[in-house]
């Protein structure tokens, strides 16, 4: 019954998160918005929405390893699972111009997410002066965009197209977007609710059920997203949808959760979880400003690395340490 629970959830999250999104992005162009202004708030901060309820609950419910490992789980799994699947679709190729602002905040967020993880403690300023950052840095990106027309623009612009394929009128926009929020905070709850009871029946740490089955199944909308996105060959949105999601992970989600209920960070993620989850950052930063090309054979090596992590979890990282000198 358990795994049931956890399926559903999952289900919930998946296909909520799409018809919340969908719904958001068609309510906020009848209510004027611009396409850049809607891809670089709207599309974002819904596929992260399945990280923040769940996280959210987590925290609330006492399991602050599990939030914190579903945060760090997800930019990993975004990284190393999500773009290794778009590859096997379509090689993936973007103009550095369009990703480079947000990828050099991206790579700031995670190292100083890093740092204070580090310090053991998230506390409630700091959660919310990250959200506060994030806003400052989306009002100043906006107005900059707005003004210039680049290319991180027209991809913003391009997150958005991808998702007003269906024209629906305003009361249907609103109810898809009512109706997938509430799929997304009842998916959150059952796969809190299933993630934990996992953990306990299975005497493995909340943070590694986080950390794995539960950032896969946030991940999931994030997942479904890029794949469309690179079978109508915009493999650029899919890495945009990456790079967006990671930061509203680390800044908005983290900050925000932090800021209602302050965070104790697990040593395993301390030692661990969060070297990889930067290093996939440093990875992803380094070809897309290089210009470089990921093609299937790199696809297939971000899998297998994906892969390998998802089962050191199954053996154990701490179990690692008897083989260190």
């Amino acid at each position: 019954m358990t795994y049931l629970q956890l399926l559903i959830g999952c289900i919930l999250l998946l296909g909520g998160a799409e018809i919340m999104v969908r719904g958001a992005v068609q309510v906020a162009t009848r209510l004027g918005l611009s396409a850049l202004l809607i891809g670089m708030t709207v599309v974002a901060f819904g596929t992260s929405a399945p990280e923040m309820v769940v996280s959210m609950n987590a925290a609330l419910a006492g399991t602050p390893g599990m939030a914190l490992g579903n945060i760090v789980g997800s930019n990993t799994a975004n990284i190393l699972l999500i773009l290794g699947a778009t590859c096997l679709i379509a090689p993936v190729v973007v103009d550095p111009k369009a990703i480079l602002r947000d990828g050099i905040m991206l790579l700031s967020a995670s190292v100083f997410f890093v740092w204070i993880s580090l310090l053991g403690h998230i506390g409630s300023t700091i959660g919310a002066a990250m959200v506060v950052a994030l806003v400052i840095y989306f009002i100043r990106a906006y107005v900059r965009e707005r003004q210039n027309g680049s290319a991180s623009a027209k991809l913003h612009e391009r997150e958005t197209e991808e998702l007003k394929d269906i024209e629906i009128n305003i009361w249907m926009a609103w109810g898809f977007l009512i109706f997938g929020l509430v799929g997304v905070i009842y998916g959150a709850d059952l796969l809190v609710e299933s993630g934990t009871e996992i953990a306990r029946n299975l005497g493995v740490s909340e943070e590694v059920i986080g950390l794995t089955i539960i950032a896969f199944g946030t991940s999931l909308p994030e997942l479904a997203a890029s794949v469309v996105a690179a079978i109508r060959g915009h493999t650029d949105v899919a890495v945009g949808n990456i790079v967006g999601s990671n930061l509203f992970n680390l800044l908005f989600v983290a900050g925000g959760v932090a800021a209602v209920h302050p965070l104790d960070v697990p040593e395993q993620i301390q030692r661990f979880d969060l070297w990889v989850m930067l290093a996939a950052t440093i990875m992803l930063f380094s070809y897309l400003v290089l210009g470089k090309r990921f093609r299937r054979r790199e696809g297939v090596l971000l899998l297998g690395t994906y892969g390998g992590y998802v089962a050191l979890q199954a053996y154990g990282v701490s179990n690692l340490y008897q083989w260190i000198p």
